[in-house]
């Protein structure tokens, strides 16, 4: 892109729009709980606070960019590529400034049609594709670029991968924009979801596997004209930044294990390369939820948008430790004290009674993906407390 058509470091509005952005999302409360090291009692309800958790740098800056552009460019039309970041309210927030969002069209691809020459476009924490860029480039719009460091990062490795002729294998979910955006860094990649889809291929590499049984399983989720016997020769890790940490680790011991036991060790950095590309934040409050669950909790709510990765993998550590754990998205999702809606890792959503243990003293764990802001924290929090004093049992 042309130096004064793309925006990446800054937009030069911070300033004017900081106040504005504090007013959106900050919370005294949740301050105040950060402030007591964590903990919040309330009448028979102990409230324990994840002690990483919620907006997390590049978010932040993401959203902050995205006032910035509002308040530069006040009488252009804005687009942004997809949602800014995986949270409703903010999305929600920016729609009503009179930013636009680009539409899926039937066959479930972003309709670039509607913007115009010249016309302002935001691209996502997440990042664009190479292809999505070329098009905006080409219609000569200024761009204002919000993606995360750590997506960048992760970029460089593909490219690292790409000059070596290495094939990237990369952990993460095929449709999302993440792994959109990095796969199109590559010529060659294949995307694996978990552990699972991950031994699967280990199992092809090692037994000399079926190529159209291979391509059956994994043709949506691999690059174009992929040949399976010849691009899993040499293979490199990376993974969508968002993933869960501990199985990012395990896909890579697996295949580093793999190619020596197929190649031998003394030829492993012919076959493998592997590095660590989960962002720092996402590995903050996962660690954090991995200390939150070594209290003894009755139940864990995990706060964010219900197409947010790194929220489901929060989730998911407080499933593994057995304790009741709901993913919801805003605090209407508590739809009274005997009834939740939540999101289930699968994917779907869930009607659940009786989430409420009856108990004396109750125990609550609450954390929050990087893309949920304090406000939001802060209404859930209200929200549950107003369910207990529904029952009676908390003045």
């Amino acid at each position: 892109m042309k130096r004064e058509n793309y925006f990446r470091g800054g937009i030069g509005f911070k300033e004017e729009v900081v106040e504005e952005f504090k007013g959106y999302y900050e919370s005294k409360l949740v301050k105040k709980i950060k402030d007591s090291g964590g903990l919040y009692k309330v009448g028979n309800v102990t409230i324990h606070l994840a002690q990483e958790f919620g907006f997390c740098w590049g978010v932040d800056k993401a959203v902050s960019m995205a006032f910035e552009a509002r308040e530069r460019w006040k009488n252009e039309t804005i687009w942004i590529t997809n949602e800014i970041i995986h949270n409703p309210l903010v999305n929600k927030n920016l729609k009503d400034k009179g930013i636009k969002f680009i539409e899926l069209d039937e066959n479930g691809e972003k309709d670039f049609s509607p913007i115009q020459k010249g016309e302002v476009v935001i691209l996502p924490a997440f990042g664009a594709s190479i292809e999505e860029i070329a098009l905006l480039e080409k219609k000569g719009c200024p761009i204002v670029d919000t993606t995360c460091p750590w997506v960048s990062a992760v970029w460089n490795r593909v490219k690292h991968y790409e000059k070596r002729e290495f094939t990237s294998l990369i952990h993460g979910k095929y449709k999302h924009e993440e792994a959109v955006a990095t796969s199109s860094r590559a010529s060659k990649f294949l995307i694996l979801l978990n552990i699972e889809e991950a031994k699967w291929v280990s199992n092809f590499i090692l037994n000399d596997g079926n190529s159209k049984e291979f391509m059956e399983k994994f043709g949506l989720s691999c690059s174009k004209d992929f040949d399976p016997k010849k691009d899993l020769v040499s293979v490199g890790l990376a993974n969508q930044t968002t993933m869960l940490s501990s199985e990012s680790l395990e896909i890579a011991k697996l295949f580093e294990k793999t190619m020596m036991k197929k190649y031998g060790i003394e030829n492993l950095n012919d076959h493998f390369k592997s590095f660590d590309t989960i962002c720092n934040a996402t590995q903050e409050r996962q660690d954090a939820v991995l200390e939150l669950v070594k209290e003894d909790l009755d139940l864990m709510l995990v706060i964010g948008g219900f197409n947010s990765s790194n929220t489901t993998h929060l989730k998911e550590i407080g499933e593994l430790h057995n304790i009741p754990s709901y993913h919801i998205d805003c605090p209407e999702r508590m739809l009274n004290s005997n009834e939740i809606e939540h999101k289930l890792l699968n994917g779907g959503t869930e009607r659940t009674e009786n989430w409420i243990p009856e108990k004396e003293i109750l125990e609550i764990g609450v954390t929050s993906g990087a893309s949920t802001p304090d406000n939001l924290v802060e209404e859930v929090i209200h929200r549950f407390l107003n369910l207990q004093k529904e029952l009676g049992v908390m003045s």
